[in-house]
């Protein structure tokens, strides 16, 4: 069995989803429908999740956070000022995530 976490960066209008150790990706809409794709994406609570985290990002984070409670997943609010910290952290050292981070 492996242990499969889930990042979401969480906008407006969408929910970018990164799988880790497997590297998948997947973009899903930020409303019910996105929520419900992202849920089966991610295997429900039948797969190996062991943990989807996420930043609350103002109101557009709570559906989605009641959504995965909702399907029994795993969830993870990391606070953004510790999040703040390890990105400016990554920057420094040459680890960018997101790929609009990257250099060209």
């Amino acid at each position: 069995m492996t242990d499969i976490t889930i990042g979401i960066d969480i906008s407006k209008d969408t929910l970018d989803a990164f799988s880790h150790p497997d590297g998948k990706r997947r973009c899903f809409a930020n409303t019910p429908v996105g929520h419900k794709g992202l849920i089966t994406w991610s295997g429900g609570a039948q797969g190996d999740i062991a943990r989807i985290v996420f930043e609350p990002t103002g109101p557009y984070h709570r559906a989605l956070e009641r959504a995965l409670t909702k399907a029994g997943l795993p969830v993870v609010k990391v606070n953004p000022r510790q999040v703040c910290y390890v990105a400016s952290w990554a920057f420094c050292c040459g680890h960018r995530t997101a790929s609009q981070d990257r250099p060209p």
